[in-house]
């Protein structure tokens, strides 16, 4: 909508009315900040939800990978050859085999005496599988992988594992497997030493909370498993297409295990975190729409305090169509300027988003976020360069939507009604 000279000059008076007028400039101003905070809502609540949901699918799938091969009653016999199947199979690109069981853990203290006791997830990977394991290895805090050889009955913990427990490198726990061996007296629980080599965090409070690594052997030795392995984890060259890729290896591995993808895990937890993304942007949205009501009004009342000025520009030949492109210009600059400022202030919080959860935490004196209700460490965040452009597009195509009835009153002003008594 290109306008002329005298239009534009007409409408960036407007745009700063004068001094008689600072309520139609308050109000203008207003509704200017009131797009800015709708649009950076929503796109810092968007980039959260989005980093939420990619950081949450990048450390479970880096611990479980895409999809397990469980086999029944937690133990796979044959589980070399279900592993060259895996990796014959085209669009897997890596299958490793491995253990998982629920433990109970438990701290010495300097007295021998057992201190302090935590459930645990006792998992055992071959030695090769650990280290080149980016979830782990690159997340080692104290410690170092290197320690974990077979048959030195040393293991990793998670940080809040270690920390419940009250223990660090080099200290000794004491794993128990109540499928001991059988005595006359009956079934006796195993209770097993190990020494702690690395202590990781992933980010994930649950896996932290409980997770466990130790050589497979070590494994097989402690859940009386003799050559068998639990599971076998496989990733594929695209998660969106595990059941795709993993069709064909199905029928092979059937009557002896499952196959069990990453949406079957964790169906609920996505299928929750994809409901909420939805009706987040909704509300969301309603702000912005509330605030372009503010336009609305700001442009009525500009109109009603014009009146006289339009009815003297329409005598001196200006078009009906020319006042509509006046107003609706003055209304979308005020959107337009809004939406710009709100990407600005958007970036910035997410840029120094865990600055502004600590200073939120000590002005509130709460935790404003609890890893034990948000799965996550950090408050993550992820912009979706589409996502924005749509947000900015919603705002703007609001903005001109509500400059049209304001801009068809000025264009319907009658220069005789009004100067009929000037």
């Amino acid at each position: 909508m290109l306008l002329s000279r005298y239009e534009r000059m007409i409408a960036r008076r407007y745009l700063l009315p004068g001094r008689g007028e600072a309520f139609i400039a308050l109000v203008a101003g207003i509704s200017l900040i009131a797009v800015m905070l709708g649009v950076a809502a929503l796109v810092v609540v968007m980039s959260v939800m989005n980093g939420f949901r990619a950081e949450l699918f990048d450390k479970i799938t880096g611990l479980n990978g895409h999809a397990v091969v469980q086999g029944y009653g937690g133990q796979l016999q044959n589980w070399r050859t279900v592993l060259d199947e895996a990796k014959a199979t085209p669009g897997i690109t890596s299958a490793t085999p491995m253990i998982e069981q629920p433990l109970m853990i438990g701290s010495q203290s300097t007295g021998g005496n057992q201190s302090r006791i935590e459930a645990a997830i006792i998992r055992g990977m071959a030695v090769e599988d650990i280290r080149t394991n980016a979830t782990i290895a690159d997340n080692v805090q104290i410690g170092d992988l290197a320690s974990l050889v077979p048959g030195s009955n040393t293991i990793a913990v998670g940080s809040r594992l270690a920390q419940s427990l009250g223990a660090t490198v080099g200290q000794e726990v004491s794993l128990f497997n109540p499928q001991g061996n059988a005595t006359p007296f009956g079934t006796m629980p195993r209770i097993v030493s190990y020494r702690i080599g690395a202590i990781f965090e992933v980010g994930v409070y649950d896996y932290d909370k409980a997770f466990v690594v130790m050589p497979m052997e070590d494994a097989q030795t402690l859940l009386l498993m003799g050559d068998s392995v639990g599971m076998i984890e496989l990733n594929t060259v695209d998660a969106d297409r595990v059941v795709d890729i993993l069709a064909p290896l199905a029928p092979k591995v059937s009557g002896e295990a499952q196959l069990v993808t990453w949406q079957q895990m964790n169906a609920q937890l996505f299928e929750a975190l994809a409901i909420d993304r939805v009706v987040t942007f909704t509300v969301l949205s309603i702000i912005i729409l509330v605030a372009v009501f503010n336009i609305l009004s700001s442009l009525i009342m500009l109109v009603r305090a014009k009146t006289r000025d339009i009815a003297i520009l329409r005598t001196m030949g200006a078009t009906r169509s020319s006042m509509m492109r006046i107003f609706v210009t003055v209304g979308t600059m005020i959107g337009a300027l809004g939406i710009g400022a709100g990407l600005i202030l958007g970036f910035i919080f997410i840029e120094f988003r865990q600055g502004v959860v600590g200073l939120i935490g000590f002005f509130t004196g709460q935790q404003v976020w609890d890893p034990q209700m948000r799965f996550l460490t950090e408050l993550p965040a992820r912009t979706d360069p589409v996502e924005v452009v749509v947000i900015a597009v919603m705002a703007f195509v609001f903005s001109v939507l509500a400059t049209l009835y304001p801009a068809y009153k000025a264009a319907s002003t009658d220069p005789v009604q009004v100067l009929r008594y000037e």
